[in-house]
């Protein structure tokens, strides 16, 4: 059971019902506190608060609130006014609607409450605004008046309970007017699969997991320098250079990320084209660096056919001439070996002619 102290009593107005609660804040904080010292002796300083007609100090129990008018005339104003004023949410958070969720605008969130219920009366007129709730799945807005005005609030359920979120009025949120870039921008799509390889690479994360390292870093200062010990000194951060390059920037964080949940990443993080979208991406507008891009590489197409062409023909005329050069040479050979046989032959015949006339002569 949550024992806090209530901020506000009062009931939830559900039509004709009536459910008596206690107003409850649903959050904490946990941020050091810091007080204000003298730096030459530490002693603490201190505000007091004077009456500028008395010249004295005065307590708490001696200050009001006073409304300043235009010439600056001082208007009294006491709790007693305040709780009489004719509005039905003074004492009570009135229900108005019951929309979808999704109807508010996050801008609108404000500190958010329990409503606790007040007494055994409360019980089952609590327990059936909470089940009424999340069987229609929506949220109930209601108004209701905190610290001196009237405020918007939404009621939802959070387990066995029913929060309730203040709610800034609509006209007291800004429009987001001038604050988009100014430049015409095309986000090409390998862009956005880079983009969307980073969100996939970076994933969930379970809230419960995430915690104040500021805090931390501060409490360890704190007892480092109670203990009289010196504290550590936090790393120098990176200093980078301006980033020029968008996809290079992309690449080196999905590596980055894939390290980091201990994943092997490819030396240049090579990022897979994930599967088109069926929602129709502008087509990246055609500039005048692309078109030069893309004649400078049909010329450079053209330079190398040509010149494979020129070295095709080379290479045909010089086996030409090596085939010829070899024809030549099988043919002189040719040439050499038949006269080299005809001179053995007609040898031969010279010797024979002889040898029959020296027979004939003996």
């Amino acid at each position: 059971m949550l024992h806090v102290r209530s901020i506000w009593n009062g009931a939830i107005s559900f039509g004709l019902v009536s459910i008596p609660i206690k107003l409850v804040n649903a959050t904490e904080s946990h941020s050091i506190s810091f007080r204000q010292i003298h730096t030459e002796d530490g002693g603490r300083i201190r505000y007091r608060k004077f009456c500028e007609l008395e010249d004295r100090e005065v307590t708490q129990g001696e200050i009001g609130k006073g409304y300043e008018d235009a010439d600056g005339t001082i208007i009294p104003i006491t709790e007693e006014d305040l709780s009489s004023l004719p509005i039905p949410t003074a004492k009570t958070i009135e229900i108005v609607a019951f929309v979808p969720a999704d109807r508010i605008d996050p801008l609108q969130m404000d500190a958010a409450y329990y409503l606790q219920a007040s007494g055994a009366p409360a019980a089952k007129p609590y327990t059936l605004l909470r089940e009424a709730l999340k069987r229609s799945n929506k949220v109930a807005i209601a108004k209701f008046a905190l610290r001196g005005r009237e405020r918007l609030g939404m009621l939802r359920v959070v387990g066995d309970a029913i929060a309730m979120h203040g709610l800034l009025w609509p006209d007291e949120v800004r429009a987001p007017e001038g604050l988009a870039p100014d430049a015409d921008v095309t986000v090409r799509d390998k862009e956005l699969d880079l983009a969307d390889a980073l969100m996939d690479t970076l994933g969930e994360v379970d809230l419960e997991d995430l915690h104040d390292e500021y805090r931390e870093a501060v409490e360890e200062v704190i007892a480092a320098k109670a203990a009289g010990e010196t504290p550590r000194q936090a790393p120098e951060p990176a200093t980078g250079g301006k980033v020029l390059d968008l996809m290079a920037a992309l690449e080196s964080s999905v590596r980055a990320a894939r390290e980091s949940r201990g994943e092997e990443a490819d030396e240049h993080a090579e990022v897979k084209s994930l599967p088109q979208r069926k929602t129709a991406r502008a087509a990246p507008k055609q500039t005048g660096g692309k078109k030069s891009t893309s004649t400078a590489k049909k010329t450079a197409a053209k330079k190398t056919t040509a010149a494979a062409k020129k070295s095709t023909a080379k290479s045909g005329q010089g086996t030409k001439k090596t085939a010829s050069k070899s024809t030549t040479a099988k043919s002189t050979a040719a040439k050499s070996t038949a006269e080299s046989t005809t001179k053995k032959t007609t040898a031969k015949k010279t010797t024979a002619k002889k040898t029959a006339s020296r027979k004939r002569s003996a």
